[in-house]
Protein backbone atom coordinates (compact mmCIF):
# COMPACT_ATOMS: atom_id res chain seq x y z
CA UNK A 1 0.00 0.00 0.00
CA UNK A 2 2.78 2.28 0.84
CA UNK A 3 4.26 1.28 -2.37
CA UNK A 4 1.93 2.76 -4.15
CA UNK A 5 0.63 5.99 -2.79
CA UNK A 6 4.47 6.45 -2.46
CA UNK A 7 5.07 5.98 -6.33
CA UNK A 8 1.45 8.29 -6.80
CA UNK A 9 2.91 11.48 -4.85
CA UNK A 10 6.18 10.89 -6.42
CA UNK A 11 4.53 11.48 -10.03
CA UNK A 12 2.49 14.13 -8.52
CA UNK A 13 5.57 15.59 -6.94
CA UNK A 14 7.82 15.56 -10.53
CA UNK A 15 4.96 16.64 -12.39
CA UNK A 16 4.81 19.56 -10.20
CA UNK A 17 8.66 20.44 -10.34
CA UNK A 18 8.55 20.14 -14.07
CA UNK A 19 5.19 22.67 -14.22
CA UNK A 20 6.96 25.04 -12.28
CA UNK A 21 10.41 25.24 -13.23
CA UNK A 22 8.96 25.40 -16.77
CA UNK A 23 6.86 28.51 -16.20
CA UNK A 24 9.87 30.57 -14.49
CA UNK A 25 11.95 28.87 -17.55
CA UNK A 26 9.72 30.64 -19.94
CA UNK A 27 8.76 34.20 -17.61
CA UNK A 28 11.18 35.14 -15.50
CA UNK A 29 14.46 35.62 -17.67
CA UNK A 30 15.81 39.14 -18.29
CA UNK A 31 17.81 38.70 -21.93
CA UNK A 32 18.66 42.41 -21.90
CA UNK A 33 20.07 43.07 -18.45
CA UNK A 34 20.46 39.72 -16.86
CA UNK A 35 18.96 38.43 -13.97
CA UNK A 36 15.77 37.20 -13.32
CA UNK A 37 11.80 39.20 -13.12
CA UNK A 38 10.05 37.87 -10.14
CA UNK A 39 6.53 39.97 -10.09
CA UNK A 40 4.80 37.65 -12.47
CA UNK A 41 1.24 37.49 -12.72
CA UNK A 42 -0.84 34.75 -12.95
CA UNK A 43 -0.14 33.55 -16.85
CA UNK A 44 3.75 34.77 -16.05
CA UNK A 45 2.53 38.34 -17.45
CA UNK A 46 5.22 40.99 -16.13
CA UNK A 47 3.79 43.61 -14.04
CA UNK A 48 7.11 44.80 -12.33
CA UNK A 49 10.03 44.83 -13.43
CA UNK A 50 11.94 45.66 -10.05
CA UNK A 51 14.44 42.82 -9.28
CA UNK A 52 14.87 41.50 -5.42
CA UNK A 53 18.12 40.60 -4.61
CA UNK A 54 17.25 38.07 -2.09
CA UNK A 55 15.31 36.41 -5.14
CA UNK A 56 17.74 36.45 -7.60
CA UNK A 57 19.93 34.56 -5.06
CA UNK A 58 17.55 32.05 -4.36
CA UNK A 59 16.78 31.84 -8.09
CA UNK A 60 20.50 31.21 -9.19
CA UNK A 61 21.05 28.65 -6.07
CA UNK A 62 17.30 26.88 -7.55
CA UNK A 63 18.65 26.71 -11.19
CA UNK A 64 22.09 25.85 -10.06
CA UNK A 65 20.89 23.28 -7.60
CA UNK A 66 18.58 20.95 -9.93
CA UNK A 67 21.16 21.45 -12.73
CA UNK A 68 23.65 19.72 -9.98
CA UNK A 69 21.40 16.90 -8.69
CA UNK A 70 18.71 15.97 -11.37
CA UNK A 71 20.00 15.17 -15.13
CA UNK A 72 16.65 16.36 -16.65
CA UNK A 73 17.56 19.70 -15.77
CA UNK A 74 21.09 19.28 -16.93
CA UNK A 75 20.80 21.52 -19.58
CA UNK A 76 22.72 24.59 -21.13
CA UNK A 77 19.42 27.00 -20.72
CA UNK A 78 19.54 26.29 -17.37
CA UNK A 79 22.94 27.19 -16.27
CA UNK A 80 23.34 29.65 -18.55
CA UNK A 81 20.41 31.94 -17.38
CA UNK A 82 22.18 30.83 -14.00
CA UNK A 83 25.50 32.44 -14.88
CA UNK A 84 23.31 35.78 -16.46
CA UNK A 85 21.89 35.80 -12.48
CA UNK A 86 25.18 35.36 -10.59
CA UNK A 87 26.59 37.93 -13.28
CA UNK A 88 23.96 40.40 -12.26
CA UNK A 89 24.52 39.83 -8.09
CA UNK A 90 28.16 40.14 -8.71
CA UNK A 91 27.55 43.35 -10.79
CA UNK A 92 24.62 45.48 -8.46
CA UNK A 93 23.89 43.83 -5.51
CA UNK A 94 26.10 45.58 -3.54
CA UNK A 95 25.03 49.62 -2.57
CA UNK A 96 28.24 51.02 -2.20
CA UNK A 97 30.88 49.07 -3.27
CA UNK A 98 33.25 47.58 -1.73
CA UNK A 99 30.89 47.64 1.28
CA UNK A 100 29.28 44.49 1.40
CA UNK A 101 25.72 45.58 1.99
CA UNK A 102 23.37 44.58 -0.54
CA UNK A 103 20.45 45.69 -2.08
CA UNK A 104 17.04 45.06 -1.22
CA UNK A 105 15.98 45.88 -4.48
CA UNK A 106 17.15 47.47 -8.19
CA UNK A 107 15.47 48.51 -10.43
CA UNK A 108 15.75 46.32 -14.04
CA UNK A 109 19.39 47.72 -14.77
CA UNK A 110 20.60 47.14 -11.53
CA UNK A 111 20.23 50.76 -9.84
CA UNK A 112 19.75 50.07 -6.10
CA UNK A 113 16.08 51.36 -4.75
CA UNK A 114 16.46 50.21 -1.65
CA UNK A 115 17.87 48.74 1.39
CA UNK A 116 16.96 46.51 4.41
CA UNK A 117 18.56 46.61 7.72
CA UNK A 118 18.59 42.80 7.86
CA UNK A 119 21.07 39.83 6.42
CA UNK A 120 18.98 38.07 4.41
CA UNK A 121 19.60 40.13 0.71
CA UNK A 122 23.28 38.80 1.61
CA UNK A 123 22.49 35.14 2.96
CA UNK A 124 20.74 34.71 -0.19
CA UNK A 125 23.50 36.01 -2.54
CA UNK A 126 26.19 33.87 -0.63
CA UNK A 127 23.78 30.43 -0.92
CA UNK A 128 23.72 31.49 -4.98
CA UNK A 129 26.81 32.28 -5.62
CA UNK A 130 28.09 29.48 -3.85
CA UNK A 131 25.91 27.00 -5.78
CA UNK A 132 26.52 28.56 -8.79
CA UNK A 133 30.56 28.02 -8.19
CA UNK A 134 30.04 24.09 -7.70
CA UNK A 135 27.77 23.99 -10.82
CA UNK A 136 30.20 25.51 -12.94
CA UNK A 137 33.99 25.20 -11.18
CA UNK A 138 34.03 28.94 -11.73
CA UNK A 139 36.39 30.33 -8.35
CA UNK A 140 35.11 33.59 -8.29
CA UNK A 141 31.72 32.78 -7.72
CA UNK A 142 32.95 30.61 -4.81
CA UNK A 143 35.53 33.12 -3.59
CA UNK A 144 32.62 35.93 -3.77
CA UNK A 145 30.68 33.75 -1.33
CA UNK A 146 33.02 32.87 0.93
CA UNK A 147 34.11 36.81 1.28
CA UNK A 148 30.29 37.84 2.17
CA UNK A 149 29.66 34.93 4.78
CA UNK A 150 32.89 36.32 6.33
CA UNK A 151 30.53 39.72 6.75
CA UNK A 152 27.72 38.28 7.73
CA UNK A 153 29.14 35.87 10.96
CA UNK A 154 30.93 39.60 11.84
CA UNK A 155 27.78 41.30 11.68
CA UNK A 156 26.12 38.08 13.46
CA UNK A 157 28.29 36.99 16.20
CA UNK A 158 30.61 40.58 16.51
CA UNK A 159 29.14 43.63 15.52
CA UNK A 160 25.50 44.55 13.73
CA UNK A 161 26.49 48.11 12.52
CA UNK A 162 27.35 46.94 9.20
CA UNK A 163 23.85 46.47 8.76
CA UNK A 164 22.67 50.40 9.88
CA UNK A 165 20.59 48.91 12.35
CA UNK A 166 21.42 51.25 15.20
CA UNK A 167 20.49 50.04 19.34
CA UNK A 168 17.57 52.50 20.42
CA UNK A 169 17.13 52.62 23.79
CA UNK A 170 13.85 51.50 24.03
CA UNK A 171 14.19 48.49 21.44
CA UNK A 172 14.15 44.67 22.72
CA UNK A 173 17.71 42.75 23.24
CA UNK A 174 16.68 39.58 21.59
CA UNK A 175 17.64 36.71 19.25
CA UNK A 176 15.25 36.00 16.17
CA UNK A 177 15.47 32.24 15.30
CA UNK A 178 15.23 33.39 11.46
CA UNK A 179 19.03 34.32 11.61
CA UNK A 180 20.97 31.49 13.31
CA UNK A 181 18.47 29.27 10.91
CA UNK A 182 19.92 31.26 7.75
CA UNK A 183 23.30 30.61 8.90
CA UNK A 184 23.02 26.77 9.18
CA UNK A 185 20.99 26.61 5.95
CA UNK A 186 24.50 28.55 4.19
CA UNK A 187 26.77 25.96 6.40
CA UNK A 188 25.08 23.33 4.72
CA UNK A 189 25.58 24.93 1.52
CA UNK A 190 29.40 25.63 1.96
CA UNK A 191 30.07 22.13 3.22
CA UNK A 192 28.16 21.16 0.14
CA UNK A 193 30.24 23.69 -2.66
CA UNK A 194 33.26 22.90 -0.94
CA UNK A 195 32.60 18.43 -1.48
CA UNK A 196 34.17 16.85 -4.61
CA UNK A 197 31.92 14.25 -4.03
CA UNK A 198 28.80 16.27 -3.62
CA UNK A 199 26.77 15.07 -7.03
CA UNK A 200 27.76 18.74 -8.93
CA UNK A 201 29.43 18.30 -12.74
CA UNK A 202 33.07 17.78 -12.56
CA UNK A 203 33.67 20.68 -14.26
CA UNK A 204 36.65 22.27 -12.02
CA UNK A 205 40.14 21.88 -12.42
CA UNK A 206 41.40 24.74 -10.06
CA UNK A 207 40.83 23.77 -6.55
CA UNK A 208 36.98 25.12 -6.26
CA UNK A 209 36.32 25.62 -2.24
CA UNK A 210 39.53 23.84 -1.42
CA UNK A 211 40.77 26.13 1.18
CA UNK A 212 37.87 28.67 1.70
CA UNK A 213 37.27 28.11 4.91
CA UNK A 214 41.00 28.55 6.53
CA UNK A 215 41.26 31.13 4.08
CA UNK A 216 38.43 33.28 5.60
CA UNK A 217 39.02 32.34 9.17
CA UNK A 218 35.58 30.51 9.32
CA UNK A 219 34.97 27.67 11.51
CA UNK A 220 32.02 26.29 10.37
CA UNK A 221 31.55 23.36 12.54
CA UNK A 222 31.48 25.31 15.39
CA UNK A 223 29.52 28.13 13.36
CA UNK A 224 27.20 25.12 13.02
CA UNK A 225 27.32 24.21 16.89
CA UNK A 226 26.79 27.95 18.05
CA UNK A 227 23.29 27.66 15.11
CA UNK A 228 22.45 24.84 16.61
CA UNK A 229 22.25 26.30 20.30
CA UNK A 230 20.93 29.38 19.34
CA UNK A 231 17.91 27.74 18.18
CA UNK A 232 17.40 25.69 20.73
CA UNK A 233 16.81 28.57 23.04
CA UNK A 234 13.49 29.31 21.42
CA UNK A 235 12.11 26.09 22.54
CA UNK A 236 9.97 27.17 25.35
CA UNK A 237 6.54 25.82 27.75
CA UNK A 238 8.71 22.60 28.31
CA UNK A 239 9.63 21.92 25.31
CA UNK A 240 6.02 22.73 23.65
CA UNK A 241 6.52 25.76 22.29
CA UNK A 242 8.83 27.22 19.43
CA UNK A 243 8.89 31.06 19.83
CA UNK A 244 10.21 33.30 17.10
CA UNK A 245 11.85 35.79 19.63
CA UNK A 246 13.57 35.23 23.09
CA UNK A 247 15.74 37.07 25.03
CA UNK A 248 20.19 36.72 24.37
CA UNK A 249 20.45 34.31 27.37
CA UNK A 250 17.03 32.22 25.78
CA UNK A 251 14.42 33.34 28.20
CA UNK A 252 10.62 33.98 27.19
CA UNK A 253 10.13 37.78 26.66
CA UNK A 254 6.85 39.68 27.31
CA UNK A 255 4.23 41.24 24.97
CA UNK A 256 2.86 39.96 21.53
CA UNK A 257 6.22 40.27 20.46
CA UNK A 258 7.61 37.37 22.39
CA UNK A 259 4.69 35.26 22.26
CA UNK A 260 5.20 35.17 18.51
CA UNK A 261 5.01 31.95 16.85
CA UNK A 262 5.41 30.82 13.23
CA UNK A 263 4.75 26.93 12.59
CA UNK A 264 5.88 26.70 9.26
CA UNK A 265 9.41 28.43 10.03
CA UNK A 266 9.54 26.10 13.74
CA UNK A 267 9.14 23.19 10.47
CA UNK A 268 12.01 24.58 8.16
CA UNK A 269 14.54 24.98 11.23
CA UNK A 270 13.05 21.42 11.78
CA UNK A 271 14.49 20.14 9.00
CA UNK A 272 17.33 21.81 8.82
CA UNK A 273 18.14 20.25 12.79
CA UNK A 274 17.28 16.72 11.62
CA UNK A 275 19.27 16.78 8.81
CA UNK A 276 22.84 17.73 10.51
CA UNK A 277 21.52 15.39 13.47
CA UNK A 278 21.07 12.57 11.12
CA UNK A 279 24.80 13.18 9.72
CA UNK A 280 26.54 12.60 13.18
CA UNK A 281 23.92 9.95 13.86
CA UNK A 282 22.87 12.01 16.84
CA UNK A 283 19.94 9.72 17.88
CA UNK A 284 18.15 12.01 21.37
CA UNK A 285 18.88 15.22 18.77
CA UNK A 286 16.63 13.61 16.33
CA UNK A 287 13.61 12.69 18.38
CA UNK A 288 13.74 16.11 20.04
CA UNK A 289 13.58 17.68 16.93
CA UNK A 290 11.15 16.01 15.69
CA UNK A 291 8.67 16.51 19.22
CA UNK A 292 9.40 19.93 19.32
CA UNK A 293 9.86 21.78 15.80
CA UNK A 294 8.18 18.97 13.73
CA UNK A 295 5.35 16.99 15.21
CA UNK A 296 4.45 20.13 17.55
CA UNK A 297 4.39 22.82 15.62
CA UNK A 298 2.08 21.39 12.94
CA UNK A 299 -0.59 19.81 15.97
CA UNK A 300 -0.70 23.58 16.97
CA UNK A 301 -0.49 25.39 13.64
CA UNK A 302 -2.97 22.72 12.07
CA UNK A 303 -6.22 24.83 11.43
CA UNK A 304 -8.49 22.03 12.31
CA UNK A 305 -11.84 23.89 11.19
CA UNK A 306 -10.60 24.61 7.50
CA UNK A 307 -7.76 22.70 7.30
CA UNK A 308 -3.63 24.38 6.66
CA UNK A 309 -1.30 26.07 8.56
CA UNK A 310 -2.25 29.31 10.44
CA UNK A 311 0.75 31.69 9.78
CA UNK A 312 1.38 33.05 12.72
CA UNK A 313 0.26 32.08 16.21
CA UNK A 314 0.13 33.73 19.70
CA UNK A 315 1.14 31.21 22.34
CA UNK A 316 -1.18 32.08 24.92
CA UNK A 317 -4.02 32.08 22.62
CA UNK A 318 -4.72 35.80 21.88
CA UNK A 319 -5.07 37.04 18.35
CA UNK A 320 -1.96 37.74 16.67
CA UNK A 321 -0.96 40.85 15.97
CA UNK A 322 -0.34 40.26 12.18
CA UNK A 323 -3.20 41.03 10.42
CA UNK A 324 -2.35 38.10 8.04
CA UNK A 325 -1.96 35.58 10.72
CA UNK A 326 -5.22 33.09 10.15
CA UNK A 327 -3.90 33.47 6.35
CA UNK A 328 -2.51 29.86 4.49
CA UNK A 329 0.76 30.51 2.68
CA UNK A 330 2.68 28.30 0.17
CA UNK A 331 5.97 28.30 2.12
CA UNK A 332 4.85 27.03 5.47
CA UNK A 333 3.22 24.21 3.64
CA UNK A 334 6.57 23.59 1.15
CA UNK A 335 8.50 23.58 4.65
CA UNK A 336 6.07 21.26 6.30
CA UNK A 337 5.98 18.56 3.37
CA UNK A 338 9.97 18.65 3.69
CA UNK A 339 10.18 17.98 7.25
CA UNK A 340 7.78 15.58 7.80
CA UNK A 341 9.46 13.74 5.33
CA UNK A 342 12.94 13.77 6.50
CA UNK A 343 11.21 13.07 9.90
CA UNK A 344 10.09 9.53 8.19
CA UNK A 345 13.30 9.46 6.71
CA UNK A 346 14.94 8.81 10.06
CA UNK A 347 12.25 7.75 12.34
CA UNK A 348 9.88 5.29 10.36
CA UNK A 349 6.52 6.04 12.44
CA UNK A 350 3.05 5.79 10.76
CA UNK A 351 2.06 9.04 12.43
CA UNK A 352 4.57 11.01 10.67
CA UNK A 353 3.54 9.70 7.33
CA UNK A 354 0.07 10.05 7.73
CA UNK A 355 0.90 13.72 8.52
CA UNK A 356 2.84 13.95 5.74
CA UNK A 357 -0.21 12.88 3.39
CA UNK A 358 -2.63 15.37 5.32
CA UNK A 359 -0.31 18.19 4.52
CA UNK A 360 0.40 16.64 1.00
CA UNK A 361 -3.18 16.71 -0.12
CA UNK A 362 -4.06 19.67 0.82
CA UNK A 363 -1.53 21.48 -0.63
CA UNK A 364 -1.68 19.93 -3.72
CA UNK A 365 -5.78 20.53 -3.61
CA UNK A 366 -5.63 24.66 -2.78
CA UNK A 367 -2.07 25.65 -3.77
CA UNK A 368 -1.28 24.37 -7.54
CA UNK A 369 -2.38 26.71 -10.54
CA UNK A 370 -3.45 23.87 -13.41
CA UNK A 371 -3.89 25.97 -16.17
CA UNK A 372 -0.42 27.66 -16.07
CA UNK A 373 1.99 26.39 -13.86
CA UNK A 374 3.51 26.78 -10.61
CA UNK A 375 1.65 27.79 -7.42
CA UNK A 376 -0.79 30.60 -5.90
CA UNK A 377 0.86 31.81 -2.83
CA UNK A 378 -1.96 33.91 -0.66
CA UNK A 379 -4.87 32.02 0.70
CA UNK A 380 -7.46 33.08 3.36
CA UNK A 381 -8.45 31.04 6.37
CA UNK A 382 -10.87 29.00 4.21
CA UNK A 383 -8.51 28.44 0.97
CA UNK A 384 -9.60 30.48 -1.34
CA UNK A 385 -7.08 32.42 -3.43
CA UNK A 386 -6.66 36.16 -2.33
CA UNK A 387 -3.93 37.28 -5.04
CA UNK A 388 -3.62 36.17 -8.53
CA UNK A 389 0.39 36.63 -9.18
CA UNK A 390 2.76 33.83 -9.04
CA UNK A 391 5.60 35.80 -7.85
CA UNK A 392 6.38 39.55 -6.16
CA UNK A 393 8.93 40.53 -3.82
CA UNK A 394 8.62 37.67 -1.62
CA UNK A 395 7.62 35.09 -3.51
CA UNK A 396 10.23 33.88 -6.75
CA UNK A 397 11.51 30.34 -7.75
CA UNK A 398 12.21 28.79 -4.69
CA UNK A 399 10.17 27.64 -1.71
CA UNK A 400 7.75 25.15 -4.19
CA UNK A 401 10.61 23.96 -6.38
CA UNK A 402 13.03 23.47 -3.26
CA UNK A 403 10.38 21.27 -1.44
CA UNK A 404 9.56 19.47 -4.56
CA UNK A 405 13.05 18.21 -5.46
CA UNK A 406 13.81 17.43 -1.69
CA UNK A 407 10.77 15.62 -1.72
CA UNK A 408 11.19 13.66 -4.90
CA UNK A 409 15.05 13.03 -3.94
CA UNK A 410 13.30 11.52 -0.75
CA UNK A 411 10.76 9.61 -2.04
CA UNK A 412 12.58 7.94 -4.64
CA UNK A 413 14.68 6.70 -2.30
CA UNK A 414 11.84 4.92 0.14
CA UNK A 415 10.70 3.37 -2.99
CA UNK A 416 14.27 2.24 -3.93
CA UNK A 417 14.51 0.92 -0.10
CA UNK A 418 10.71 -0.87 -0.21
CA UNK A 419 11.47 -2.91 -3.35
CA UNK A 420 8.83 -3.75 -6.53
CA UNK A 421 7.35 -6.50 -4.61
CA UNK A 422 6.87 -4.00 -1.07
Amino acid sequence: METVRFGEVLDRVKKALDSTMAFWIQHSHDEDHGGFFTCLGCDGTLYDDLKYIWLQGRQVWMYCRLYCELPRFHKPEIIDAALKGGDFILKHAQVFPPEPKCAFVTTRDGRPGSVQRTLFSEAFVVMGLSELGRATGLLHYTKAAWKLMKHIVHWVRIDSSGLGKPALSGSVRHSAMAVPMILLCLIEQLEKSTNKDSGAPDTSTDGVGHGMEEDHGLDLRELGQWCEDQILLHVQRDGKAVLEHVSPEGAELSGSFGRLQNPGHAMEAGWFLLLRAAQRGDSAMIHKTMSSFVLGPLESGWDEKYGGLFYFLDVDGHSPTQLEWCMKLWWPHCEALVALLTAYMHERKPELLDRFFMVFDYTMSHFPDKKHGEWFGYLDRQGQQTHDFKGGPFKGCFHVPRALYLCETMLEQLLEELGPSA
